[in-house]
Parts: structure tokens; C-alpha cells; sequence
């Protein structure tokens, strides 16, 4: 837990999809007792309305808590979110929340693309957890199967790699590693050894 001496601390943990950067903030969160926000929702949020019908720019500026609701973790909304945050006024529009979060009393966990390059570039801890992808085509298989017993590997890596791709090449705030970021690569970490090592980092931040 966050001292009262110390009221704002913000961790950035950045990656590509399926790396396991969710598991890890959800888990860093409970452990120092931050605040934890996965921005990728925002971005989730905004592609389902974009699928719907609905204009991205103006979804992300009228973006509701009640938004965040249901379930936003398909692989047609993933690649909606990929492709909406990859306009300029839809990330715009999503960041000043975002940066509000970061520095609430008491500390924050965010996730997501671009948190501690764009969002939180004075973050006292950032991560970059990835994996290979392979390795993380395997992992979203395996979850994106028990929902839907249609889901191929093949198209699931497919999805993987044009995300990694439109991700890493977008003009506004291209995924990226921090310079100061410590990259975690857990292509062979067990959850609890990925767990404990980002952990361990943040630890040496606070002191």
C-alpha cells in the first residue's frame, strides 16, 4: 500500500496483445493496493460503438462508465479497438481521462499501448511485457476457443500479427518501449514468476 507520504505513483505497463500485461497490472494492483485501469477497454468501449454504427471520434468523447459494461473481450472487437485507436482524435479524446487516473491519490496501475510513452512518460515504474508471437497467438487461442469452438489458430495468429502490425506502425503514439521501461519477455514465465518479477520491480521503485 501507497504511504500517505507518497500520494500519487503511477506504474505504466505497456505490451502487445496476449503478452500478459492484463493478468500482471490486475495482480501488481492488488498487491500495492493501487487503482487499476485496463485502457484498452476505453479503446474496446469505442470499437464496439464503432461496429454498431456509431461514429469513433464522437463515441470517445461522449465515452460513459456504463460503456465499460459487457463483454468487450471478442476477437471482432479486439481488432475494432486496433483499428479506432489508430485515429488521432479518438486517442486524443481518451487521454486526458486516462492521465486524471494516473495521478489519483493513492497511486494507479495502467496497461494498455502507449501508457509510458504518451500517457505517463513520468511514471515512476514502467514495464513492457511481451512475448513471442507465437506464443501469445496460443494464449488468446486458447481463451477466444472456450467462447467459441469455431476460432482456428491460424486466424487467431493471423488477428495477432495485423494487430502487432497496425500497432507498431500507427502515426499517433506507436506501441512502443519506453527507454526507462523494463521489458519482461514471458515466452517462458509461468503467471506466478511474471507476477512476482513485476513485483519485484515496482518494489525497487518505491523506495
Amino acid at each position: 500500500m501507497i504511504g500517505s507520504d507518497r500520494m500519487a505513483f503511477t506504474v505504466a505497463i505497456d505490451g502487445p496483445a496476449a503478452a500478459g500485461k492484463g493478468t500482471i497490472s490486475r495482480a501488481v494492483s492488488a498487491h500495492f493496493g493501487l487503482a487499476h485501469l485496463d485502457t484498452g477497454l476505453l479503446y474496446r468501449a469505442v470499437g464496439r460503438k464503432a461496429l454498431r454504427g456509431g461514429d469513433p471520434v464522437a463515441a470517445a468523447q461522449a465515452l460513459a462508465p456504463e460503456d465499460l459494461q459487457g463483454d468487450l473481450r471478442t476477437a471482432e472487437i479486439a481488432q475494432a479497438a486496433s483499428r479506432v485507436a489508430a485515429i488521432p482524435q479518438v486517442r486524443q479524446a481518451l487521454v486526458e481521462f486516462q492521465r486524471q487516473f494516473a495521478r489519483r491519490d493513492g497511486g494507479a496501475v495502467l496497461d494498455g499501448r502507449d501508457i509510458g510513452t504518451v500517457i505517463c512518460p513520468e511514471a515512476e515504474a514502467k514495464l513492457f511485457v511481451t512475448a513471442s508471437v507465437e506464443v501469445r497467438a496460443e494464449r488468446r487461442f486458447l481463451e477466444l476457443v472456450a467462447k467459441d469452438p469455431s476460432v482456428s489458430r491460424e486466424s487467431v495468429l493471423a488477428d495477432v500479427v495485423a494487430r502487432d502490425t497496425r500497432d507498431a506502425e500507427r502515426d499517433t503514439a506507436p506501441m512502443a518501449a519506453a527507454a526507462d521501461a523494463v521489458v519482461l519477455d514471458t515466452s517462458e514465465m509461468s503467471i506466478d514468476a511474471a507476477v512476482a518479477a513485476a513485483v519485484e520491480l515496482v518494489e525497487r521503485r518505491m523506495r
